[in-house]
């Protein structure tokens, strides 16, 4: 039996394929329909259902990590906390009780904060697919995932910035192209980088 934890299997070439579809279909709907996404960023911040939606799903998948065990597909991502096990139950409490206490409590940037949360979660397993891989192209994903993380622990703390960048990137044609065509050309590389070089790995 492998005793490895799910996020050490993803291979570098899935976690390169998803990050790449993701960033190009992503910009590829910035650039061909920038006045409905310009819209949806500036009204995202305050919007309180889509920060209830994504914090559920981010907290859940937080909830997985520290699950206990014997509970078949649930407990698969169980992860090992080391002198920190012993705090798990407590945290399997905390966590649904936070869920709800933030939804009711927190209004101002919910989604943004929640986001946030998101982005720490889903950068963890694209550093275990890069982990130790040998092709130099591999850093395009953990470039990737530590921006993710620097942005989520701003978006967490002080969320008004997400606002204030959406303000400033959508205040000229300019701007807005530059950082569409710049994410589309990473999610190319990307992608092209995953099929030629992280085949196998």
């Amino acid at each position: 039996m492998d005793a490895r934890h799910p996020y050490e299997m993803i291979p570098l070439f899935t976690a390169g394929i998803l990050l790449g579809l993701w960033l190009v279909g992503s910009h590829a709907l910035m650039i061909a329909k920038p006045a409905l996404v310009q819209g949806w960023l500036k009204k995202f911040p305050r919007n309180p259902l889509a920060g209830q939606i994504i914090l559920g799903i981010a907290l859940a998948w937080f909830w997985l990590l520290i699950a206990p065990g014997g509970m078949g597909k649930l407990s698969a991502l169980q992860l090992d906390l080391g002198e920190f096990n012993n705090v798990k139950p407590l945290l399997r409490i905390l966590v649904p009780a936070s869920l709800i206490a933030v939804c009711i409590s927190v209004k101002d940037f919910l989604a943004v904060r929640a986001l946030g949360v998101l982005g720490l979660m889903i950068a963890a397993p694209l550093l275990e697919a890069a982990f130790l891989k040998d092709p130099t192209t591999r850093l395009l994903v953990p470039i990737f995932a530590y921006a993710l993380l620097t942005k989520s622990l701003f978006w967490i703390g002080m969320p008004y910035l997400f606002r204030d960048a959406v303000t400033w990137v959508t205040a000229t044609e300019g701007r807005w192209k530059l950082v569409s065509f710049a994410g589309l050309a990473y999610g190319i590389a990307t992608l092209v980088c995953a099929f030629v070089f992280w085949r196998g790995y």
